[in-house]
């Protein structure tokens, strides 16, 4: 029971501790941003990786765009000025990757979500992470009533 109650506050909780707050810095190569660890800063010259996280709320969708750079630093990005700073890197990104550097790896829902993709991606991923969320609290209230009634 322990375990199951921490995966899901280990899911809803960690990524919070990486999303940016105000008040944040850009530059040309690096985002620097407040987040309730301290602040952050990733080298959008050496993005690693690119994923979308979707969470819900009273009737909200909320998405945040987890980017970790290859010093293993991640930042949670959701105002519109860093991600359209995000944007520019993965297109420079993808362009050097094209004369064969290596690119970031970007999952298709934060392509998409970035404008880089066709708009399915988005509705596909927002179905599943509200698939996943259901379920789970719908398993946790299972193991809850099972576990009470013994």
């Amino acid at each position: 029971m322990l375990g199951l109650l921490s995966g899901i506050v280990g899911f809803v909780l960690l990524p919070a501790l990486c999303e940016e707050r105000a008040p944040f810095r850009h530059s040309s190569s690096r985002l620097a941003a407040r987040t309730l660890t301290g602040e952050r800063s990733i080298d959008l010259n050496r993005i690693a990786t690119v994923r979308l996280m979707t969470t819900f709320s009273y009737g909200k969708t909320y998405r945040t765009l987890v980017v970790r750079d290859t010093h293993g630093v991640r930042l949670g990005i959701t105002t519109e000025r860093s991600r359209r700073k995000l944007r520019r890197a993965v297109e420079k990104a993808d362009a050097d990757a094209a004369h064969g550097a290596p690119g970031p790896r970007v999952s298709r829902a934060a392509r998409t979500y970035l404008g880089l993709a066709p708009e399915r991606g988005l509705i596909v991923h927002t179905v599943l992470a509200f698939l996943l969320v259901t379920a789970s609290a719908s398993l946790y209230v299972i193991v809850a009533l099972r576990l009470g009634g013994q």
